[in-house]
């Protein structure tokens, strides 16, 4: 994965359980998340069921030892290592890959790069 020059995020502007979103070069934006763990997760910030950018504001939890997010319209959880929706299967963020290094955050394209219905 190419790891984006333009995104870096100081970590010390994260704190733990809230989301932040970040504007990409296309124009979309993504949902970071600093866990209580250090963990640092990036998903795509757009809502699949609503088409609103508003996953940054989401709760974060934990399912069966996943960390998620829950969606702030539907209450839809995600999990934040694969971006699928733990309660509607089929449907999934993008999920950009992180790497934390002298207290930068900088993320990768994402896997898969749009909110979509898996399989679809």
């Amino acid at each position: 994965m190419r790891v984006l020059d333009a995104i870096a995020i100081p970590l010390a502007l994260l704190s733990p359980e809230q989301g932040a979103a970040v504007l990409l070069p296309d124009g979309s934006s993504a949902a970071v998340f600093l866990l209580y763990d250090g963990s640092v997760h990036a998903v795509g910030n757009l809502d699949p069921f609503f088409g609103a950018p508003v996953i940054c504001h989401g709760i974060v939890g934990d399912r069966s030892g996943a960390p998620t997010v829950a969606s702030p319209l539907g209450k839809q959880v995600f999990c934040l290592r694969t971006g699928r929706c733990l309660d509607a299967p089929g449907t999934a963020l993008p999920v950009f890959d992180v790497r934390v290094r002298d207290g930068v955050i900088r993320l990768s394209i994402p896997g898969n790069t749009d909110e979509m219905a898996i399989g679809a």
